[in-house]
């Protein structure tokens, strides 16, 4: 793939089966969906390449790599054939993958980021992505998490919205970002 005109790459996160298809589904999970299929079709239109990630564990496990639970939602809009698929193992997309250096084949400076979960792999790969020296958009309402024992998801996502703006990225809605 040749180097993308506008140095841009959208970075879709865990928007796999075990995640989004759970017991308990992201907040907004619907819209969240329509989204981040909204970004990957625009990403396509506009020949920004796409990376989608997928969180897997060790072998013979519920996380390993063939496992139904890490496999990439099939209401996703993905092309397989154009789009590239990595696996990590932590919740920053940056660590132990190649991601880094594919972004840098690409000349890519700026990463646009959405998926899950918000307060664990969409924060941390937004800090690593900043401390790698890459502009990061994070588009707000592309992002999402499940209630957790303290705080309901809506409150989880605004309060890294707040905390993760201009420190580490600039935030952007869907419609913002796609116009």
């Amino acid at each position: 793939m040749s180097a993308p005109q506008n140095n841009q790459a959208l970075i879709v996160v865990d928007m796999q089966n075990g995640l989004f298809h759970a017991s308990q589904p992201p907040f907004e999970a619907g819209q969240l969906l329509q989204n981040i299929n909204q970004l990957i079709d625009y990403a396509h239109l506009k020949q920004i390449p796409v990376f989608a990630i997928r969180h897997v564990g060790s072998d013979h496990t519920a996380l390993a790599s063939t496992s139904l639970l890490t496999q990439l939602i099939a209401e996703l809009n993905i092309d397989h054939d154009l789009d590239h698929v990595l696996e990590k193992t932590r919740p920053n997309c940056f660590f132990q993958t190649d991601l880094e250096q594919q972004l840098k084949s690409l000349n890519i400076q700026e990463v646009i980021v959405c998926g899950l979960k918000t307060e664990f792999c969409i924060d941390s790969t937004c800090r690593a992505a900043k401390d790698l020296g890459l502009n990061v958009l994070l588009i707000s309402d592309a992002h999402s998490t499940v209630d957790s024992a303290v705080l309901p998801a809506q409150k989880i996502i605004q309060h890294h919205a707040q905390t993760l703006n201009q420190a580490f990225v600039q935030l952007k809605t869907c419609a913002e970002f796609c116009t």
